[in-house]
């Protein structure tokens, strides 16, 4: 009797610890936006001549090639070119391509895919608009191309933790491709308005915001509307594609690095906050149960099914182009290339040897030939 008593109590302890476990998981997927980590310390600054050159620690994003950028925490920019140059064991040198601010050595940077900080930065003229939502307004950036505003539009979608201006990298070839751009914000996402305890619900609620923002295109002279959905945006863009509302209106979708199933996105997640992936599996319950939702700040759970875009294969009707990197560490790769098989007829899936939402930094001209491409065999030039 008292050894059953103790497997039983060591049971109860292990799954407390367990439902523990997927309650940070789940707290730390949905927490509010938050100011940005700055992990990375600026070893040296070299500059022979014209060009300067910034020492870091060597790691899988430093040493990859491409351009990235440095957001330092003093506020400051630097954008970095494709030069590497090899300083030693453990350390690595990239060629600073721009500089905003100062840049000395022992500052603290942050290492980013977000190449532009503004429309201004990214070579683009932009007017400040609000999109009425249900939660109030939404402020959005509209860019209207150089030869003057299209009925076709670009809705660009950002992703979860990632500020608006990281959907730059794509507006920019929505512009040269003659399309006007709503650049959009939605709920707490550190831009929208802030609703509740300001987490977000995955895409859920969210995709009501985009929604509206689609609206106010159509009120605004679109006739028809492509939609750049980031990570995140990927799935806002997927579930409005098949809105009874929208869907007439949507003529193609352009994702990068998209969140085509959230079960496999939160395994990948734990794996790279050096968790296991089974560990994943305990944030579910505290996402999809209505009570569990309500007690880590959520005002509804999450219908994750909703989002799962391998089950849903056969209900895709629009033309999809999906750009994806293969060491993707937060939105598998392979979940693209799934569904890729699931309806060629419908998807088209270009790699990239990059990480998540970076295909644009590790080859700039080949993922702007691809979406200029795919945007004229659709007959989607402005």
């Amino acid at each position: 009797m008292k050894a059953g008593w103790a497997m039983a109590s060591a049971a109860a302890a292990v799954g407390g610890t367990l439902a523990w476990l997927g309650l940070v998981i789940a707290r730390n997927l949905t927490a509010p936006a938050g100011d940005r980590t700055f992990d990375l310390t600026v070893r040296g600054v070299e500059k022979t001549g014209e060009r300067t050159i910034v020492v870091l620690d060597r790691t899988t994003h430093t040493g990859a090639s491409g351009i990235y950028c440095l957001i330092l925490e003093n506020g400051g920019w630097v954008r970095l070119s494709k030069g590497i140059v090899d300083r030693g064991t453990g350390r690595v040198g990239r060629v600073v391509e721009d500089l905003s601010g100062e840049l000395r050595a022992g500052d603290k940077a942050s290492w980013s895919g977000i190449f532009f900080s503004s429309p201004a930065d990214a070579g683009l003229t932009a007017m400040d608009v609000w999109v009425p939502t249900d939660v109030g307004p939404a402020p959005a950036w509209l860019i209207r191309p150089p030869a003057g505003p299209s009925t076709t539009w670009a809705i660009h979608i950002h992703g979860l933790g990632s500020p608006r201006a990281g959907t730059l990298r794509g507006v920019q070839v929505a512009a040269e491709a003659g399309l006007t751009s709503l650049v959009v914000t939605y709920r707490n996402d550190g831009g929208g308005p802030t609703v509740g305890a300001g987490r977000s619900e995955l895409g859920a609620a969210e995709t009501d915001d985009v929604r509206a923002a689609v609206r106010f295109a159509r009120e605004n002279g679109a006739r028809s509307v492509i939609l750049f959905g980031w990570s995140m945006g990927a799935g806002i863009a997927l579930q409005l594609a098949k809105d009874p509302e929208l869907g007439v209106v949507v003529n193609g979708l352009v994702l990068e690095s998209p969140v085509l199933d959230w079960v496999s996105t939160i395994r990948a997640n734990c794996s790279r906050a050096s968790l296991p992936e089974w560990a994943g599996a305990f944030a579910l319950p505290w996402l999809n149960s209505w009570p569990l939702a309500r007690l880590i700040g959520l005002p509804n759970p999450v219908p994750l099914r909703r989002f799962d875009w391998i089950a849903r294969a056969d209900e895709l009707t629009v033309l999809t182009l999906i750009l994806h990197g293969t060491h993707d560490s937060s939105s598998p790769f392979e979940v693209s290339s799934r569904l890729r098989e699931l309806r060629p007829d419908i998807v088209r899936l270009e790699e990239f040897e990059a990480d998540h939402t970076m295909s644009w930094n590790s080859d700039r001209e080949r993922w702007r030939t691809a979406v200029r491409g795919w945007l004229t065999s659709l007959g989607a030039l402005g």
